[in-house]
């Protein structure tokens, strides 16, 4: 007779728990950041012009602007995919490290540019 197997059942991930996950992924692929915690919400902190939301169910960054309409773009993930977000999350942070690269003085002292 074969044991039963139990299948995990969702998890409750915090959304500190979510931005840290989202945050090793991203060291993953040599993109460093910085995350905030307060008020039941979390920040990860990528780019210039890229703050990841990590709140209820989903991560959420901005990916432009909608002249027609005059209103912000969002793109959204599911928080139990940090790795397939994070993966999106690189597309955009290389969109914005072409559009807006570091300036001379800043990126004389960084160490990872």
């Amino acid at each position: 007779m074969y044991p039963q197997q139990v299948l995990p059942g969702p998890q409750v991930v915090t959304s500190l728990d979510a931005a840290q996950q989202l945050q090793r992924k991203l060291i993953h692929l040599n993109i460093s950041s910085d995350v905030h915690d307060g008020y039941g919400i979390a920040l990860v902190s990528v780019w210039a012009g890229l703050l990841v939301w990590c709140c209820h169910d989903a991560f959420w960054w901005h990916t432009g602007w909608e002249p027609g309409r005059k209103r912000a773009v969002y793109a959204w993930h599911p928080l139990p995919e940090p790795g397939r977000a994070a993966r999106r999350i690189a597309m955009r942070y290389a969109e914005l490290r072409r559009a807006h690269p570091h300036s001379p003085l800043v990126a004389g002292v960084q160490p990872w540019t």
